[in-house]
């Protein structure tokens, strides 16, 4: 009976991937617009039916997809903060902020889906997940912010210059997660983050070829700056040439 069981989860999880796989071409070579239940089926050899024993609904197919992307982009993270030293908190910081960019730049479709406008349609849970696989990635950067604070206070605004209607906010958030940080100190997080995420959001979606040719060094320069707000651009290097082919003249 276990054994039976066992391969039943084997196949039904083989199903699943075979269905998002099926599900991520679609969503590269299309588009959002261009998911389709029974398009899936019909490619998979099922029956519309058939399909929705996975996915009761394209909202929840969708939402699989999302947090997909979401495990793939905070693990390259996560990954590339892990590769330093736990006390190197800028090169730390700046590594995971150079995957995040990596990351969207080459997953510009992905990319859109979890940080672009609504899908027409889809009905975005307020809860579950998705809202913790949005909290794993923001603590990335949050984390790594708090301990370079925590490590050696920096410069910070005074409070006055800031719009009490944003205070009152940024004490809001400061309290839902873990408040750690001063209201000045918050304001500086989220103004840091609105700089570099725009950056690149810019960048994966062609808003700044009026301008420029490529992001990558309008990226760089926005992390340095950001260097010299938390007082780390000791730890600030700018990251090694990609190496020539292999076999090259």
């Amino acid at each position: 009976m276990v054994a039976e069981t066992s391969r039943r989860d084997r196949h039904r999880e083989q199903t699943v991937g075979e269905i998002k796989q099926i599900a991520r071409r679609q969503l590269t070579e299309v588009g959002t617009g261009g998911i389709a239940l029974r398009a899936i089926a019909r490619e998979m050899g099922m029956t519309a039916p058939g399909l929705y024993r996975y996915y009761a609904s394209l909202d929840d197919l969708i939402t699989a997809l999302i947090l997909d992307c979401y495990e793939e982009v905070v693990t390259a993270m996560e990954q590339a903060r892990d590769a330093l030293p736990a006390d190197s908190l800028g090169a730390r910081l700046h590594a995971a902020s150079r995957a995040f960019r990596t990351w969207s730049v080459g997953h510009p479709v992905e990319f859109g889906l979890i940080f672009g406008a609504p899908l027409p349609g889809y009905a975005r849970p307020p809860e579950g997940a998705l809202e913790q696989a949005g909290a794993r990635f923001a603590g990335v950067f949050r984390d790594l912010f708090v301990q370079i604070w925590a490590r050696r206070p920096f410069p910070l605004p005074d409070e006055s210059s800031i719009d009490p209607r944003l205070v009152e906010q940024l004490e809001r958030y400061s309290a839902r997660t873990g408040g750690r940080l001063p209201v000045t100190a918050v304001y500086l997080f989220v103004a840091c983050w609105v700089r570099m995420y725009g950056a690149v959001a810019m960048e994966v979606f062609g808003r700044i070829r009026w301008a420029l040719e490529e992001g990558g060094a309008l990226f760089e320069t926005e992390l340095r700056q950001l260097a010299e707000l938390l007082g780390i651009t000791e730890e600030y290097a700018l990251p090694p040439a990609p190496s020539s082919a292999a076999g090259g003249a």
